[in-house]
């Protein structure tokens, strides 16, 4: 094995080690983490829940005592006091509300890695572009977290401080206050109750409308060529206009209560007020004491107002965070954690079956063959055969529903990733670049070394077409440039797959854009990685292609029909069929061995 390719694959091991966690542990431990800081939080809302009386009793006593005694003394120790307590107030909430962003931060760093790789794997099985879902969630999830909506039920939670104050400054208020917030509260319950299935209904169906658009943009070409637009645009308005009717009706629910919520809140100040004048009249409590009653009350009711106008906030996120959780539960702890390395073993290929999620037909049906290192196979079969899966399958993107696919005597979808990667070229039949220069796309958007992207480049017989490009090796491609040609993005996939020497190498139709010339590159990089010891399976319709491999399978219809020796099935001068020859390499549904 080169060097190069045995110092990459320790330094990807390396890396995988130290996230070996699964993404079940990592959402329970964020989980734990956002607890703890809530908890310090809560107990810092004690303080400023406390500290928020400053107002009012400054009030009282200003009232009670420097207006009858005209002591400055007592004004000027009165206010020193009471901005020394806003001073601490200030810096308490200050504290807080780092806790809470602290939280937001922390959440998005230990989620982010595992989110973004459960959304791709489960884009790749299901064909649906979860990424970009998932890390608006996680970003939603986030902005939630700094917000003043988190804090409110914290203040809530700490109303008896006030409701004391009430009772201390007279029974009434404190009654007064007790009905205020159970009105409140079942505002609370109604706005859950009449809006939270709506809205939840709402972001479901606004996420599915998203995710289908975007999807569906990624082929403007063929939109805007096509005249596409028009119906484009239809399909999307029912989508949305569906989404947006939930989700008007909900807010409208939602403004009601919140209306009726606030008018008993500004009520019940009037109420207090009122009733602190008839009680000061009766010379039951002081001036100074109705004016603080009023402020406490108003204090005691903002916190629950508060939750009943941020409960859409609280409903959006919780559904945020239930996809994220979702979407990490999938994942499951199938795969393997601890890096493997080691592939120099044959490729094994034992009764695989494999059925789509929901379908009783499976698509691959039995199938059973192996492969030495320096074989090359050729797939070949009628469209719809089930080729494209199969090669998902040898390359681990799907799980096989039964039997298994094993490189070296290690199933390739247990397969810890970032090794196996090491290992493994994969040339999807939909080529696309990611975001970023050549040189990043060949190395597989790691730092990869220059000699090593090069040395692939060469091999797939790209170099010199990269070097005639305006910026070389620098030049930027990706699925939003129109750089490169569909052949020449090609050849720069093919230059990735074979980047590091892999040891595993499935090509599903690498010449469907190809002329002659790329073809015959092609070709000579398929002998190389032969002579270099590399297992190669290819998938092509083109027969010419077909002349460098040891062995053909034909597939039809998710079955094996023929498998063999490529001279014992199809003749490379007449392209005609023969009958294949019985060999113990394979049994069509059986033990290949």
């Amino acid at each position: 094995m080169p060097k190069i390719e045995a110092t990459s694959m320790n330094v990807a091991a390396s890396k995988t080690q130290g996230n070996a966690t699964s993404p079940q542990a990592v959402a329970i431990e964020a989980r734990r983490s956002f607890m703890t800081g809530l908890g310090y939080a809560a107990i810092l809302s004690a303080f400023i829940n406390v500290l928020q009386l400053t107002v009012p009793l400054y009030m009282l006593q200003v009232h009670d005592r420097v207006l009858n005694s005209r002591s400055m003394d007592t004004l000027a120790m009165l206010s020193v006091l009471a901005a020394g307590a806003l001073i601490l107030y200030g810096i308490l909430d200050f504290i807080r509300s780092q806790v809470f962003l602290v939280m937001g931060g922390r959440l998005v760093r230990r989620l982010n890695e595992p989110v973004l790789s459960a959304s791709i794997r489960a884009s790749a099985r299901e064909g649906a572009g979860k990424a970009a879902q998932a890390l608006r969630d996680l970003s939603d999830i986030r902005n939630f977290l700094t917000s003043h909506a988190v804090s409110a039920p914290l203040e809530a939670a700490w109303s008896p401080i006030f409701l004391t104050v009430l009772f201390m400054l007279h029974p009434g208020f404190g009654i007064a206050g007790i009905v205020s917030v159970l009105i409140l509260i079942i505002s609370s319950v109604a706005m859950d109750i009449f809006t939270r299935g709506l809205l939840s209904e709402a972001n479901k169906a606004n996420v599915e409308a998203i995710s289908s658009i975007a999807g569906q943009i990624r082929h403007a070409e063929a939109i805007e060529s096509m005249g596409m637009m028009a119906a484009l645009a239809a399909r999307w308005r029912v989508a949305q206009f569906s989404a947006l009717h939930l989700l008007e009706t909900g807010n409208r629910r939602g403004r009601v209560i919140s209306t009726v919520t606030r008018t008993v809140r500004y009520g019940m100040q009037l109420f207090v007020l009122a009733l602190g004048c008839i009680l000061a009249i009766r010379q039951e409590i002081s001036s100074g004491a109705m004016i603080a009653a009023t402020i406490v009350m108003g204090r005691l009711l903002l916190p629950f107002d508060s939750v009943v106008e941020n409960s859409r906030q609280w409903i959006m996120a919780s559904g945020a965070w239930k996809r994220v959780r979702e979407l990490l539960d999938g994942e499951g702890t199938e795969r393997q954690t601890m890096p493997t390395t080691v592939a120099e073993g044959d490729l094994v290929v034992d009764r695989l079956i494999y059925a789509a999620q929901g379908q009783d037909v499976p698509i691959i049906k039995g199938i059973s063959f192996s492969l030495s290192p320096g074989e090359v196979l050729g797939i070949i079969g009628p469209s719809a055969a089930g080729k494209s899966t199969l090669a998902r399958l040898l390359v681990g993107i799907i799980k096989p529903t039964a039997g298994g696919v094993y490189l070296d005597g290690n199933s390739v979808y247990l397969w810890e990733r970032t090794s196996f990667g090491q290992l493994v070229g994969y040339l999807p039949q939909s080529v696309s670049l990611l975001d970023g220069t050549i040189r990043e796309n060949i190395a597989r958007m790691d730092d990869g070394d220059p000699r090593a992207v090069i040395e692939a480049a060469r091999t797939a017989d790209v170099h010199e077409m990269i070097g005639r490009l305006p910026l070389g090796y620098d030049t930027p491609v990706g699925d939003a440039r129109l750089t490169l040609s569909g052949g020449q993005r090609q050849r720069v996939a093919l230059a990735r797959c074979l980047y590091g020497h892999p040891r595993l190498i499935v090509l599903d139709e690498p010449n469907a854009n190809l002329d002659a010339t790329g073809e015959q590159a092609l070709i000579r990089a398929i002998r190389s990685a032969k002579a270099d010891g590399a297992i190669v399976i290819m998938i092509a319709h083109r027969p010419a292609i077909m002349e460098v491999a040891d062995k053909l399978l034909v597939l039809e219809n998710g079955r094996v029909s023929q498998y063999g020796p490529r001279t014992d099935i199809v003749s490379p001068m007449t392209g005609e069929r023969s009958a294949p020859k019985p060999g113990p390499a394979i049994a069509q549904g059986g033990d290949r061995r």
